[in-house]
């Protein structure tokens, strides 16, 4: 039996993404994005909560995020949870849950969010797919050039 780790959110960036390099030159974009969800309780009160997910963005995609996605831009975002380990600086292990992206869609078109409008359309032309991205485990990098 086949298992399934699939995210999908829409949601909106909480800052701009960092970009970083690893030593072989491979881009690694790091970002958080906010989701809603809004209920009514049963004393008739309108209440909202907002979830924050880290994510990060390898390879090609990594660069389009860095790139293209600034604070407050609305975003789908599709990928899968990956949870790493390490030890900080006491020697205690620490764990972190993230979404590793391998889709990115930005939606609004021009205008929307803050900073957005920079070629950050909506469309067939603002999917981004990273199917193939260089990550750690050695995965492959994207060789097709994405259209802008």
């Amino acid at each position: 039996m086949k298992s399934l780790n699939r995210v999908q959110l829409i949601g909106r960036l909480g800052k701009n993404p960092e970009v970083r390099y690893t030593a072989n030159g491979s881009a690694v974009a790091n970002f958080s994005l906010a989701t809603n969800e809004t209920w009514t309780g049963k004393d008739g009160q309108k209440n909202e909560r907002t979830e924050w997910h880290n994510l990060v963005a390898w390879g090609k995609l990594g660069e389009i995020c860095g790139e293209y996605l600034t604070k407050g831009k609305q975003i789908y975002i599709e990928g899968r949870l990956n949870t790493r380990s390490w030890e900080d600086k006491d020697g205690n292990k620490r764990y972190t849950t993230e979404i590793r992206a391998e889709n990115m869609i930005m939606l609004g078109g021009p205008g929307s969010g803050a900073g957005a409008g920079a070629g950050a359309g909506s469309g067939p032309g603002s999917d981004h797919t990273a199917a193939e991205h260089e990550a750690p485990d050695g995965a492959s990098t994207i060789e097709d050039d994405i259209p802008f």
